[in-house]
């Protein structure tokens, strides 16, 4: 065991703000993580074994309870359930002869379930060791109990099993932009014409260097664009970025009149941190922009920390996507290959910039933003008080912006193609458009993207949904509205969203819906907010 932990530590520089990355690796390996090895990681790390164990501990991916060689994790959401999941679990469960929640007295498989996996378009869905298994049969169990009687290793196991399809049944501007990997980053390092005459007037006036001059401009660019975060809440992206920015001058600044160095203000750290970790039940458009996206994502990202001056960015991806892991990669070591990202990007002189995935491991809190900052520093992900904020004091307690997928992927469009364009699509108060992931009692689950200001009717018409009782916006979180309400409008000024549309016909008991979600919210709090804790 001693020369694996040592390699594994190896691998992550004996880094305490990789905890997380380093128990995920034992656990793959050993298919748990024994008490020796909490033990081991805790020395080799420099760490009180209390916060190690407390990590280990917090997240419902990692066991510390028994070895168990395959794990197997229905997705549990409500769109499952109408989709027959429970039966499949006691089928499963009588296949394996293995009681549900527990592990078999041979330590080879366990079953039980988990919140949501992201596949509710291709459901019902299971994780086996983290890997997910969409469209479930009874053909499919059975293939599967066969292949884990049978020991076979998960890595060679049929690769039809693990297929994953985009289902995009709607694009529009982001879906179907036609950019090539590079094209807004060149734009915005290399701007000419009237916003870079602007930038240079307002260096003149303001006496900023020239060198930040283009900086200023993307950032304002972003402002006018009225871009606003696409993980519900809605907060001007512009604002979020330049707050970043200022926040990190503001420390300089600081560090030099009192002539006392702030830790971290030599050089005014900056990070850019993409939220990857779409928990919400219902929601799974991040999945496939992940997949279909991720060039335009990085360009994002990328675009980001050239306006706010940053050097490093973390991509935290939820464990339910591991899947995706090495293609996100595989796309990263292109970019870098192509002078996209790393040192002197686009042989731009002193524009350095670089991105690292971290892999969640099942805590639906780690989606708010300071909870994931936590998990990112290799700890519990509890959120923290606020203020102050991210934007101040985020990722090491440095000036840190945090957006979703879908916002980066705008911000490189508008980068592409300009605020103007950008604010001609949607509505007044919501520039853009909305990817949303369909569900439930439709003819046509997947994705679809709209300009701002579409109907839920037009939804409903587009996905095949007939007899429609209820849908769910937004989640468990979200809202749901009836018959009566299905002329309201996708848009911040109506029916904002972070992209969950769970469709219920009128066969289906609203209250065994509301029990699902209150199951769900039980199960998930961190007891952090007062409702949760009182």
């Amino acid at each position: 065991m001693t020369h694996e932990l040592q390699s594994i530590l190896t691998r992550h520089h004996f880094k305490p703000t990789q905890l997380l990355q380093v128990l995920r690796e034992v656990q793959d390996h050993y298919s748990w993580i024994a008490p020796e090895a909490l033990d081991y990681v805790a020395a080799g790390l420099g760490l009180p074994r209390a916060r190690v164990e407390g990590v280990a501990g917090f997240y419902s991916f990692l066991h510390t309870d028994a070895p168990c060689r395959y794990r197997l994790l229905f997705s549990d959401n409500i769109t499952d359930r109408m989709l027959g999941n429970q039966e499949l679990i006691a089928y499963l469960c009588n296949k394996l002869w293995v009681e549900r929640d527990h592990i078999s007295e041979d330590g080879l498989v366990s079953v039980d379930t988990t919140s949501c996996t992201g596949l509710c378009d291709q459901g019902p869905a299971l994780l086996v060791n983290g890997w997910a298994i969409p469209r479930l049969t009874r053909e499919r169990l059975d293939q599967i109990a066969e292949l884990v009687l049978a020991q076979t290793p998960v890595e060679t196991w049929p690769r039809e099993l693990f297929a994953v399809e985009d289902n995009i049944h709607r694009a529009d501007i982001l879906l179907d932009n036609p950019m090539e990997p590079g094209d807004a980053l060149r734009g915005v390092i290399s701007r000419g014409g009237g916003l870079e005459a602007a930038a240079n007037a307002r260096s003149w006036r303001e006496g900023i260097p020239a060198a930040e001059q283009g900086q200023l401009a993307i950032l304002d660019e972003i402002k006018k664009s009225n871009l606003r975060g696409r993980g519900g809440a809605g907060f001007t992206t512009g604002l979020k970025w330049e707050a970043c920015r200022n926040a990190a001058e503001s420390l300089r600044f600081s560090a030099y009149e009192s002539g006392v160095p702030l830790a971290g203000a030599s050089g005014a750290k900056r990070y850019v941190v993409c939220n990857a970790d779409e928990g919400e039940p219902g929601t799974f458009k991040d999945r496939v922009l992940l997949t279909t996206q991720a060039d335009l994502l990085f360009e994002g990202m990328t675009i980001c920390a050239y306006a706010i001056g940053a050097t490093q960015g973390f991509l935290y991806l939820r464990g339910e996507y591991r899947y995706l892991l090495e293609p996100l990669n595989e796309a990263l070591a292109r970019r870098r290959a192509a002078r996209l990202l790393g040192r002197d990007i686009l042989e731009h002189t002193g524009f350095d910039f670089d991105i690292e995935i971290h892999l969640g491991a099942g805590a639906y809190v780690c989606g708010e933003e300071s909870a994931l900052i936590e998990s990112l520093e290799g700890k519990r992900g509890i959120p923290r008080n606020r203020p102050p904020y991210p934007v101040t004091h985020g990722y090491l307690q440095q000036p840190t912006t945090v957006n979703n997928v879908e916002t980066f992927c705008a911000a490189a469009l508008i980068a592409a193609g300009g605020d103007e364009w950008y604010r001609s699509v949607g509505t007044a108060k919501s520039a853009g458009s909305k990817v949303l992931s369909v569900s439930g009692d439709c003819a046509r689950p997947g994705i679809y993207e709209y300009p701002f200001g579409v109907t839920v009717r037009q939804v409903l018409e587009d996905c095949g949904a007939e007899n429609t009782l209820a849908v769910q916006i937004s989640g468990p979180s979200g809202v749901c509205i009836a018959a009566d309400e299905f002329d309201r409008r996708i848009a911040f000024e109506d029916l904002a969203t972070a992209g969950a549309f769970m469709v219920f016909d009128a066969s289906r008991d609203m209250f065994e819906v509301a029990r699902n979600f209150a199951h769900f919210f039980a199960h998930e709090s961190c007891g952090f907010c007062t409702p949760c804790r009182v």
